[in-house]
């Protein structure tokens, strides 16, 4: 399995930071990995910075596509000091490999590549492959993937997210809400002649997260949602006529972001009986959808017997982090979604980010058993 490590090593070389680095780089690196293979791939760029990397395999069963995503791009590497090793150099350690992406989610897109290549016989279904740049802040790979042509239909999306070798049956969604409330000015020394924007922003923005908070789910927790960004009023001894908060939601299943909307206009209405001349904007920042995949889903049930008879625990995780899923299957309920792959989520963003090579190994194995596994 040389050729696997050596596979991971190569894109954790190749930088990839979102916002700093050409990302695209390693869709190229990608992209020959698999015509070395004699697998058809295709490189589409975006812009200066970014590309997608896509890949297909024909299956001998033609009639069903399934999609195996990973995302190509990294966070930055943050305080150096805080490493002991260089992000930007891939170092083998008792058991480990340290770099920036090597647990979120170089690591899990490598699993794939390299079992796609490597595969004992042909897959059972067809499998396109998409790594997607971008993931890590807008999804702009992912929204460029969507307008492509050569996108087959499918009803399952396979996701390299670190699960630590866990079935990822759930992760929730993200809205960022930024609310713009406008109120009437006034002199500080007559506030109740006054509608002050900030004051009732921050009642709105605490009844929604009342609100947010009620709703569960049995791997994920509550839903929540905190303010994270306000600003408004023009000086100390004026009332404040204007207000912009920013809302950061996670979403568990079940809470979507039309209800979350309503509720905010809801709230706002029964703000106005006490201040009439109350007004507000809601703008989406960010809006990613939650998902779930019941137990009994094919795939699941297969993933789950083979990491058992590979002496693995089968355990459901859920994830609190979004991923590209909520943007390519964002307009279907339909499409099933699983997340899937070798690194730990808790070394996500981390100082000292590193995976576990066995569980690399192990991630690949299981990804080869998975593709040629005919599921109904």
């Amino acid at each position: 399995m040389e050729e696997a490590v050596k596979l991971l090593k190569d894109i954790l070389e190749i930088p990839s930071v979102n916002g700093r680095d050409d990302e695209g780089a390693v869709a190229e690196y990608l992209s020959e990995y698999f015509r070395k293979h004699q697998i058809q791939s295709k490189v589409r760029r975006i812009d200066e910075t970014h590309a997608n990397v896509t890949a297909f395999l024909p299956g001998k069963d033609r009639s069903r596509t399934e999609v195996w995503n990973g995302h190509i791009d990294t966070v930055p590497y943050g305080d150096l000091e805080k490493w002991h090793t260089d992000p930007a150099v891939p170092v083998e350690r008792e058991g480990r490999i340290y770099a920036r992406g090597a647990s979120d989610m170089k690591s899990g897109a490598a699993a794939m590549v390299y079992a796609l290549t490597h595969l004992p016989d042909l897959p059972a279904h067809n499998i396109f492959f998409a790594g997607t740049c971008d993931e890590e802040k807008k999804g702009l790979g992912a929204a460029e993937l969507l307008k492509e042509e050569d996108l087959p239909d499918y009803d399952f999306l396979l996701i390299g997210e670190p699960t630590d070798l866990r079935l990822g049956v759930a992760h929730k969604g993200c809205l960022w809400l930024k609310i713009t409330l406008k109120g009437k000015t006034g002199h500080g020394a007559y506030p109740e002649k006054g509608v002050n924007a900030i004051h009732y922003t921050y009642r709105l923005g605490e009844a929604l997260i009342r609100y947010v908070y009620g709703f569960r789910h049995p791997l994920l927790g509550t839903s929540t949602a905190q303010i994270d960004q306000i600003r408004g009023g023009v000086a100390p001894n004026m009332t404040a006529d204007s207000c912009e908060a920013v809302l950061d939601i996670r979403m568990t299943p079940g809470l979507t972001t039309e209800m979350i909307l309503e509720k905010a206009r809801e709230i706002l209405e029964e703000l106005r009986k006490e201040a009439p001349e109350l007004s507000a904007e809601f703008e989406k920042l960010n809006d990613r959808r939650a998902f779930s995949i019941p137990e009994t889903e094919p795939h699941v049930r297969r993933l789950r017997e083979l990491l058992q008879e590979a002496g693995c625990p089968a355990t459901d995780i859920g994830i609190n982090f979004f991923t590209d899923a909520s943007v390519l299957a964002a307009l279907d309920l339909e499409k099933q979604v699983l997340l899937f792959g070798p690194g730990d989520p808790v070394m996500a963003h981390q100082p000292d980010e590193y995976v576990e090579l066995e569980k690399y190994l192990q991630a690949v194995e299981l990804l080869k058993k998975l593709a040629v596994s005919k599921t109904e």
